[in-house]
């Protein structure tokens, strides 16, 4: 080659240098969140109610980036768009009376924005702890990363309301129901399987109890409180990769 500058070469190959997943600075970062639908958990308590309005709350606070909400709450056309669990077949998977679920059509609408970041938000029942766990899957290449992220999100989540920090969890690890990966055979979050959710950063957050944390899950300045906080460690987080 009769002319060689090795600073054009270096900005021709750089991109092909680049991990794609990592790049997570950004206006063009989409970002998806996935408030729990549940209306059947606990008496007098929407679970669906208060994580939609810690979610509101983290999309409030703005953060330079694209964030979309995927809900199927009161959409007829769905089985199990207003109830039912993340960890079961028959609530996510299966076609009932020609219907997909609810947590099918979320996941749907979610991969159509083809989200670098997923965030669902559910609140716990029946553990009486006033706590925060989360929640990442088991066996994909991004484990690490989820995990490192879950634990940044509840930990910002126990500063500001007090809740306990019960630390992040392998969604293969709650023995629940019957809903599994495809990929591992192990249990899973539907929500969280990457043969679902194509997002690479995937993570579910059990925020409080029902009934421990219900003072502080009902009270719109603490859920505002706990979304502005999620949000904030979002963008830390991801200013980082």
């Amino acid at each position: 080659m009769k002319y060689w500058n090795p600073l054009l070469w270096l900005i021709l190959l750089l991109p092909f240098g680049c991990n794609p997943a990592k790049r997570l600075t950004g206006p063009k970062v989409v970002v998806v969140w996935q408030p729990s639908h549940q209306t059947d958990t606990g008496k007098d308590f929407s679970e669906a109610a208060t994580c939609n309005a810690i979610v509101e709350a983290a999309m409030a606070t703005q953060s330079g980036r694209k964030e979309y909400k995927v809900w199927s709450l009161g959409k007829t056309e769905y089985h199990h768009a207003d109830s039912g669990s993340n960890t079961k077949i028959q609530h996510t998977s299966a076609l009932i009376e020609g219907k997909i679920s609810g947590y099918a059509y979320e996941l749907q609408e979610s991969n159509k924005l083809k989200p670098r970041v997923f965030i669902s938000v559910h609140n716990n029942g029946g553990t009486r702890r006033n706590a925060v766990w989360g929640y990442i899957h088991y066996g994909d290449k991004y484990e690490a990363d989820n995990r490192e992220l879950a634990a940044h999100l509840v930990k910002a989540i126990c500063e500001v309301s007090g809740m306990e920090n019960r630390g992040v969890l392998l969604d293969s690890t709650t023995g629940r129901n019957d809903y599994r990966c495809a990929a591992t055979g192990k249990l899973s979050f539907y929500s969280l399987d990457e043969q679902v959710n194509t997002a690479p950063y995937r993570v579910l957050l059990e925020i409080g109890d029902n009934a421990a944390s219900r003072a502080i899950l009902t009270d719109p300045a603490k859920q505002k409180l706990i979304g502005e906080a999620i949000k904030k460690a979002l963008v830390e987080w991801m200013n980082t990769k």
